[in-house]
């Protein structure tokens, strides 16, 4: 699944139901003059809190099924 494609799901992040509602991109000057950037997604929840985590932890709670994206029919 690529960037974008998480903006808007719907997930169940043990028993709180959230939706990823922005991307944020963020990036930072090496010392060897390279660029790099880190995504990171803002979760907001259905009970009014919201969470904002990195591209890579959210990935990794998917795989670990700890955060599961909550796919509709089309």
């Amino acid at each position: 699944m690529n960037t974008e494609e998480f903006l808007g799901k719907l997930v169940l992040d043990g028993d709180k139901l959230g939706v990823i509602i922005n991307s944020i991109k963020a990036g930072e000057m090496k010392e060897d003059i390279t660029f790099s950037f880190t995504t990171s997604y803002e979760i907001k929840y259905t009970d009014g809190t919201t969470c904002v985590m990195t591209e890579a932890s959210l990935r990794r709670l998917i795989t670990l099924k700890r955060i599961t994206l909550l796919e509709g029919k089309e």
